[in-house]
């Protein structure tokens, strides 16, 4: 069963080596109650160590139910000592903080038994030593006697093959002394018991074997035992494994013990965690104000991509200076330096490219992403198609006359009454440009009176956003497609171009207005204007479709736009789509901005009820069914934009010429032959300026015109003779124009054509032709412009996306959800605009995220101290609980076992630490929260410590003692478990 073979025990003692055990050579029987005797220091222990496991030989072999254990692992022996040994120390080595039958329970959970199990085992044991009554002592409840018994049941609680007994007599009376023999004799019927003791008359009395040891050797053995067994190798023992519940169980208690020096550990531990969630707790007030701050300024900055724009996002970061850190590495810091910002504008200007986006296959993605639980939908709040829709609105004004209701249109009349209409022409094409390039939509222009609401999900017309940041002061928001508001601003007013596009006002007096400024009448401000909210509802506009401002004229067989006469207005409005104003609504006083710039709010439902009544109209119909012609015009449109070659130029002339009448042909002829050739042009001014000098040129200038001599003084020679070659040129043409139709005006008709016939035209004589006498063959339209005009849309195609997001967070999500669409579609398709709102927010991101640095460097540093203290906290307790560590390793616990009770004992404090600072926090966030309402007078922005944060922190204090422990626990696993028992 157990055999030892040559064991020897060495110890370094300093420089030397103390010689513990000197070859010892023994076989013990199955059952026998074998006693060691020997004087103190001859090795008695040490071998009962080996024996038991707990301590290693030096060499030889010890023998187990014949297989060696050379080859043992720290598992291996482990499973050994929980299922194969019992120990009954002298001094009891029970646990104090832990109940008798917690104690004797102890092997049992190292072996996996279950609880019911375990419980029976345990009492059945006790009653076995005479102590089935004392189930829930302390040990130090206890007499030495019964705790000695205890021991004993521990030891056969699990049934082991062998008990190990040091000195189980040796603190006990003569008495329980026998006591406690009687017991161990009977056990050793059943089982070998090896016991150590100093008592030769115990020994006598109760062993059935007596070996004498003296100065590491066997000097005798009254039993010896010897058998010639074959040695195997060792298989895989049993592991043992205490459990989680038996680890918490062990440190609970113990802290239990001490309960004051528990309670101010956590509470030192959870002065980090205070700290951290105070910081989280007035974080989260202000995020929740600044969020909403956020969303009510996103709502009105709107991530948009127009079909067509222009990037401006180099021009933007040069005029707001954020390429300034290139240049300060180029000089030193001594003197001023220009920096060249003008010429950085200019190159970003010209670098500018008009950029397309595909917004077809774009609007496509979008719709599959949000009809799924995908990240965008995840992220935004809400996206808004727009279209290139032309919302013809009228009304009338207060004298009866029918107007656009659009501000636009007024302005471009008071600038044609000032400028004159050539001039207004040109600056409204420059603003449009500026619109376009810039990448601004019609909305957000402040001249704007209608603009679309954001609707919301599914059939709901008005957005809960829009609802969200404005207050309805009369009325309601819309109900159907034909209902609108009236957005007011917070002063209840609206503008007065506003109140002309109500019909409120009329054009002469906003005319009257202009004229009052233009010539320095003060304007009379005293008397101030109001309407009624009932009067503002009873105010009702016309929409007119544009495809029914075009009807067939049955004389030119042309269609032309009836809405430009009275008549034709008055016809179309009468029985266009009638909108009304049904509320009035304003800007919240809780919303920091609002999203619409408009003063009319019309739903999306009236926009694709417009798109689907435009496309049953007749006439778009039939531009539809026919792409290839204008059917204004009746031309084809071109199929592209190239230019003519000179052959396809020459074929087109001359099969048109060879349909002519004799007198077009003369006619084409003289007007062909009219036109100077430059070379006789050229020819002709060289020969005049031959012999002609700057100064007779001046003086006969001067004679002429006396007005423009100081600026002939001014001019060079270059610039004088090139305006004298061009001045001279025009009289050239004209005066030989004069002269060939003088002279042909004498030939006949016929004359002509045949000459015309006749003639030998170069390129550049057909391109004359082509472009001046020819008819038009194409239309100057195209396909797309036709139906623009006609007011179709096509829904699947919008002329810009709007993506409404709540936070900046949010935001960028967006952006990055973009690149990696644009990763996965060809160049074309790909996805260009700019972000304004990330350009003008990169210098707030930067404080924020200093204030973020400074806040976790504060964070770190507090759990870097808590976490020190806690870890040296339980290196303490590891000191104090030496003995119970050896007292584990000897009933089996492995060192993961160990580890696992101390890693317990951290988690427990860091559960506590964590509880204390959450309720902490919840108290004092009470008078933080009268501070912040007192100093800022926002009662918006309160702390409060959310749920999931006071849950996070509490498992994030418990992780930082787990981590602050894992030193302490594994010096505690790591412990001899020989020194541990022997530790006071």
């Amino acid at each position: 069963m157990l055999k030892l073979k040559g064991i020897t025990k060495d110890y370094a003692v300093g420089e030397e080596t103390v010689h513990a055990l000197k070859g010892i050579d023994l076989e013990f029987r199955e059952s026998e109650f074998v006693a060691i005797l020997g004087p103190s220091g001859c090795g008695k222990t040490t071998l009962l160590n080996i024996i038991g496991g707990l301590d290693t030989y030096t060499e030889g072999d010890l023998i187990i139910n014949g297989r060696s254990t050379k080859d043992y692992t720290d598992p291996d022996w482990d499973s050994y000592r929980n299922h194969s040994i019992g120990f009954v120390f002298q001094s009891y080595n029970l646990i104090p903080h832990q109940t008798v039958l917690s104690n004797v329970e102890l092997a049992l959970t190292l072996s996996g038994v279950s609880k019911a199990e375990r419980r029976s085992r345990a009492i059945h044991a006790l009653e076995q030593v005479g102590l089935g009554d004392q189930l829930t002592k302390k040990p130090n409840q206890m007499s030495g006697g019964q705790m000695q018994r205890v021991a004993i049941a521990r030891a056969l609680v699990n049934d082991p093959d062998i008990l190990l007994a040091d000195e189980p007599t040796g603190a006990l009376d003569s008495e329980t002394s026998v006591q406690i023999m009687e017991i161990l004799k009977e056990i050793s019927k059943d089982k070998l018991i090896i016991m150590v003791t100093h008592n030769p008359d115990l020994a006598e009395s109760y062993a059935s074997r007596i070996i004498r040891l003296k100065d590491g050797l066997i000097t005798d053995d009254s039993q010896p035992y010897n058998t010639e067994v074959t040695v195997k190798t060792a298989p895989s023992a049993k592991m043992t494994a205490m459990s989680y519940i038996t680890a918490l169980s062990l440190s609970l208690n113990n802290l239990l013990t001490k309960k004051g020096r528990t309670i101010l550990t956590s509470f030192a531990g959870s002065i980090g965690i205070i700290g951290i969630a105070l910081i989280l707790s007035i974080s989260t007030g202000v995020n929740n104000y600044i969020d909403k701050v956020q969303e009510d300024t996103l709502s009105s900055y709107p991530l948009s991509i127009m079909a067509e724009s222009v990037d401006m996002t180099e021009l933007m970061t040069t005029m707001m200076g954020l390429n300034n850190e290139d240049s300060s590495n180029k000089h030193d810091n001594d003197a001023v330096y220009a920096n060249t910002i003008m010429n950085d504008m200019m190159r970003a200007m010209t670098n500018a490219e008009v950029q397309s986006n595909n917004l077809k296959a774009f609007k496509k993605y979008l719709d599959e992403q949000m009809s799924k639980d995908s990240p965008l939908r995840e992220h935004v709040s809400n996206i808004q198609y727009s279209y290139n829709l032309p919302m013809n609105l009228y009304t009338k004004d207060v004298d009866g006359k029918i107007i656009q209701s659009d501000v636009m249109t007024l302005m471009s009349k008071m600038r044609s009454a000032v400028i004159g209409e050539d001039a207004e022409a040109s600056v409204s094409s420059s603003m449009n440009d500026m619109m376009n390039a810039s990448g601004m939509s019609s909305t957000q222009s402040q001249f704007v009176v209608w603009q679309e609401m954001l609707p919301g999900d599914g059939d709901e017309l008005v957005s809960p956003l829009l609802k969200q940041q404005y207050d309805v002061l009369y009325g309601s928001w819309p109900k159907s497609s034909n209902e609108v508001v009236l957005i007011v601003d917070e002063n209840n007013e609206v503008s007065d171009l506003v109140l002309y596009a109500l019909g409120l006002k009329s054009a002469n007096d906003m005319l009257s207005a202009m004229t009052q400024y233009m010539t320095g009448v003060e304007a009379d401000t005293s008397k101030i204007e109001s309407w009624s909210y009932a009067d503002i509802c009873k105010q009702t506009f016309r929409l007119i479709l544009p495809a029914d401002c075009y009807q067939l004229d049955p004389v030119t067989k042309k269609y032309k736009d009836i809405s430009s006469d009275e008549l034709g207005l008055k016809t179309l409005y009468n029985n266009a789509m009638e909108l009304k104003i049904v509320g009035v609504v304003r800007q919240s006083e809780d919303a920091v901005s609002g999203m619409m710039n408009g003063a009319i709010g019309y739903t999306n439902a009236l926009t694709k009820k417009v798109v689907e009544k435009t496309k049953e109209k007749d006439f778009v119909k039939k531009q539809l069914d026919d792409p290839a012609t204008d059917i204004f015009t009746g031309l084809p449109f071109k199929e592209s934009n190239e230019l003519m070659t000179d052959e396809e130029i020459k074929k087109a002339v001359t099969d048109y010429t060879k349909k002519l009448s004799a007198e077009k042909k003369a006619k084409i002829y003289i007007s062909y032959m009219s036109v100077a050739p430059q070379k006789y042009i050229d020819s002709t001014i060289d020969k005049q300026l031959k012999d002609v000098s700057r100064k007779d040129i001046e003086k006969k200038v001067v004679e002429n015109y006396p007005e423009y001599k100081e600026m002939l003084a001014s001019m060079d020679d270059e610039t004088l003779f090139s305006y004298m070659r061009e001045m001279m040129s025009d009289q050239i043409t004209k005066k030989y124009a004069e002269e060939v139709k003088s002279n042909m005006s004498k030939l006949s008709t016929k004359a002509l054509a045949e000459a015309f016939d006749e003639c030998y035209f170069t390129a550049e004589g057909y391109k004359l032709i082509y472009e001046n006498f020819m008819p038009e063959t194409f239309s100057d339209s195209s396909y797309e412009d036709n139906l623009r005009k006609l007011g179709y849309v096509d829904l699947a195609s919008p002329a810009a996306v709007n993506i409404y997001v709540s936070t900046f967070a949010d935001k960028d999500a967006v952006a990055d959800i973009i690149e990696d669409y644009n990763d996965g579609v060809e160049k074309d398709d790909k996805i260009n605009y700019t972000d304004y709102v990330g350009l003008i927010m990169s210098s707030v991101t930067t404080i924020i995220d200093v204030i973020s640095y400074v806040l976790i460097a504060f964070v770190a540093i507090s759990l870097v101290v808590s976490s020190i203290m806690i870890g040296i906290i339980t290196y303490i307790s590891v000191l104090e609980r030496t003995k119970e560590i050896g007292i584990l390793r000897a009933i089996g616990a492995s060192k993961r076992d160990i580890s696992r009770v101390f890693n317990a004992e951290t988690i427990i404090v860091g559960f506590g630490a964590g509880i204390i600072g959450i309720m902490a926090t919840i108290l004092l966030c009470v008078p933080i929260n009268a501070i912040v309402h007192s100093l800022t007078g926002i009662y918006s922005i309160n702390a409060v410590l959310p749920a999931s944060a006071a849950v996070i922190l509490v498992l994030i204090s418990m992780g930082l003692t787990v981590i602050a422990g894992l030193i302490p626990s594994k010096v505690a696993a790591n412990k001899d478990p020989v020194v541990a028992l022997r530790t006071e």
